[in-house]
C-alpha cells in the first residue's frame, strides 16, 4: 500500500495552496464572512477554473475521474484557510448522490456542478446528529403525479443559496430512504438562514407536502449509497480539519518561542513544551490516521470500522489541539482578532458533522 501523494497530488496542492495564500488571508476571509454573501463567487469560480468541481466525477459524466487521495491532497489546504465555499457539501455530498443515479436529468445538474455554474446543497442532517439513515423521519409520499415530500431538514450547508436541494427522505410505502433533487424554485420550501461557528453559510428547510415529479428521484433505496458517498465526504472534511490542526500547531509553536515571560521564551517553560509535545503527538496520530484510511479508500478497502475510527479519533484530537493553542496563547486565543479561536471553531463544527467523536468511538465499541 503506497502512503506517499504522487507528483501529480503535489502539484495540485501546491496551486491550491498559492492561490489561497495570494486571495484567502485571514482578514479577506473575515471580511468575507461579515458580509452578506454566503461565500465568494470568485473563488468558487477558481475552484472551477482549477478543476476542483469537477475532479470527483467521472469522465462519463464530464469529470476528471480524480481519486479520494488526490481529493485529500489539495483540502488540507481548505482547512489552513478556513475556506467557507461548501466544497465537500456541494460535491462530495450532492454531487456523489447525483453521480451514483441513473437519472438522467442527475446528470444535467452535474455538469452545471462542475462547471460552477450551479451549487448543490446536501439536505440529510434532522437534529440527530448522526449519520445515521434510519433517524431519518422526513417522508416522501407518492402519488399519480410523483411524491410529496414534508419534514424538516436542519443545518443544511449552503442550503440559503443553493440552486438545488439532494434531499433524503423516508419512502412511507416501502420505509426505505430514498433521494430526491428538489430545485429551489419549488413551492413549499421555507428556508431559515443562517451561519455555522465556523463561518459557514447554512440553513434550516422545511417541507410543507413539497410536490415533486415522478422524475426527481434519484435512488428509491439509497441507504447503501449514502453509507459510501458520506464516508468519501468524511474523509475529505477529515483533510480539512487536519489542515486546521496543522495551522494551529505552526501558530501555537511559533507563539510559544516569541512570546517572552520572565526573559525567556515562554516555550521554555516545561507546562508549555509539554502541552506542544502533546499537540504534535496529537497531530501526528491525526495524519496517519487520515493517510491510512485515504490509502484504504483508495485501494477500495476501507469499511465502515475504519471510518468511525477516522473520525472518532480526528474529532476527539482537534479538541485538543484546539483547546491547547487557546491555553497557550491565553487570553489571546479567545479573541476574534485572532485566528486561534477561528481554527478551533472549525474543528468544534467537523466533529459535530455526522457524529462527534463519542457517537463514532461508541459504534467502533459495538463492532
Amino acid at each position: 500500500m503506497d502512503f506517499s501523494y504522487s507528483q501529480e497530488q503535489v502539484m495540485l496542492f501546491d496551486s491550491v495552496t498559492r492561490y489561497l495564500e495570494k486571495n484567502y488571508d485571514f482578514d479577506s476571509r473575515k471580511a468575507l464572512v461579515a458580509s452578506d454573501e454566503p461565500w465568494s463567487a470568485n473563488v468558487w469560480a477558481q475552484f472551477a477554473e482549477l478543476g476542483l468541481l469537477a475532479l470527483p466525477f467521472s469522465e462519463e459524466h464530464g469529470g476528471l475521474g480524480g481519486s479520494i487521495s488526490d481529493l485529500v491532497s489539495f483540502s488540507r489546504s481548505f482547512g489552513k484557510h478556513l475556506v467557507i465555499e461548501p466544497f465537500a457539501f456541494a460535491i462530495m455530498l450532492s454531487g456523489a448522490a447525483l453521480a451514483a443515479s441513473a437519472n438522467p436529468r442527475a446528470a444535467e445538474w452535474i455538469e452545471k456542478l462542475a462547471s460552477g455554474e450551479a451549487v448543490a446543497a446536501f439536505a440529510y442532517e434532522e437534529g440527530n446528529g448522526t449519520a445515521s439513515p434510519e433517524l431519518i423521519a422526513m417522508t416522501a409520499q407518492e402519488n399519480d403525479a410523483g411524491f410529496v415530500l414534508t419534514g424538516e431538514k436542519r443545518i443544511v450547508i449552503a442550503g440559503g443559496d443553493a440552486d438545488v436541494l439532494v434531499v433524503a427522505a423516508k419512502m412511507c410505502a416501502t420505509g426505505k430512504v430514498a433521494l430526491f433533487f428538489v430545485e429551489r424554485s419549488t413551492e413549499g420550501l421555507s428556508t431559515s438562514p443562517f451561519t455555522t461557528i465556523d463561518g459557514r453559510s447554512a440553513a434550516n428547510i422545511r417541507f410543507d407536502n413539497v410536490r415533486v415529479g415522478s422524475d426527481a428521484m434519484l435512488l428509491d433505496d439509497a441507504s447503501d449509497a449514502l453509507d459510501r458517498i458520506i464516508a468519501q465526504a468524511l474523509i475529505v472534511l477529515s483533510a480539512e480539519a487536519l489542515g486546521a490542526m496543522h495551522a494551529l500547531l505552526d501558530i501555537t509553536s511559533e507563539y510559544a518561542m516569541t512570546r517572552k515571560q520572565f526573559g525567556q521564551p515562554i516555550a521554555m517553560f516545561q507546562a508549555i513544551a509539554h502541552r506542544l509535545a502533546d499537540m504534535k503527538i496529537a497531530y501526528a496520530k491525526a495524519l496517519s490516521t487520515l493517510t491510512y484510511t485515504t490509502a484504504l479508500a483508495n485501494s477500495g478497502a476501507v469499511t465502515a470500522r475504519d471510518i468511525h475510527v477516522l473520525k472518532g479519533q480526528l474529532g476527539k484530537l482537534g479538541r485538543e489541539i484546539g483547546e491547547s493553542a487557546i491555553q497557550v496563547h491565553g487570553g489571546l486565543g479567545l479573541t476574534d482578532e485572532l485566528n486561534v479561536g477561528h481554527y478551533h471553531k472549525r474543528l468544534l463544527a467537523y466533529d459535530a458533522m455526522f457524529g462527534d467523536h463519542d457517537y463514532h468511538l461508541r459504534k467502533l465499541g459495538q463492532r
